[in-house]
C-alpha cells in the first residue's frame, strides 16, 4: 500500500469525495487510519467525524481513489447510492464577495498562469 502522511492533519487525511458521473464535488471529509482501512475492505466511503469522534459511512460504491503528490489527501471517485437520503448532494450555497484593493496587483505578479491560461498544480483559475 501507498505510505500516506497522516500527520499534516493530526492523524488525518482530507479526503474529498466526487461523484464519477458527472464530476461534481460531494463533500471534504476527514479520515484516519482506521477510516481509510474500513473503505478499502468495504468499498464504501468511510470518514471519521471530527466533532463526533467517531467513524460514519456512505456512498454505496467507490470508483477509485487518488491520491496527491504530497500524499497527504485523496480523492474518492464514487457513485451514488439512490436510497441512502443522507448523502450529501453537493455544494449548492454561495458566498457572495467581491475582490479587495490590491487583488488585481496580486493576480498580476502571482504567476504566469493568469495571463496566459495555462493550469500549473496549485492554480486555482484554472
Amino acid at each position: 500500500m501507498i505510505d500516506l502522511d497522516f500527520d499534516k492533519v493530526g492523524g488525518l487525511l482530507p479526503a474529498i469525495v466526487q461523484d464519477a458521473d458527472n464530476d461534481a464535488v460531494l463533500m471534504l471529509g476527514f479520515m484516519d487510519h482506521e477510516a481509510l482501512q474500513t473503505t478499502l475492505r468495504t468499498g464504501r466511503a468511510t470518514f471519521f467525524s471530527r466533532d463526533r469522534k467517531s467513524l460514519w459511512t456512505t456512498f454505496a460504491h467507490i470508483v477509485s481513489i487518488s491520491v496527491d503528490r504530497d500524499r497527504d489527501s485523496v480523492l474518492l471517485r464514487v457513485r451514488r447510492s439512490d436510497c441512502d437520503s443522507t448523502e450529501p448532494q453537493g455544494f449548492s450555497d454561495t458566498i457572495d464577495w467581491s475582490p479587495v484593493d490590491g487583488d488585481e496587483a496580486l493576480r498580476s505578479g502571482a504567476d504566469s498562469t493568469w495571463s496566459t491560461g495555462r493550469c500549473s498544480d496549485y492554480s486555482f483559475h484554472c
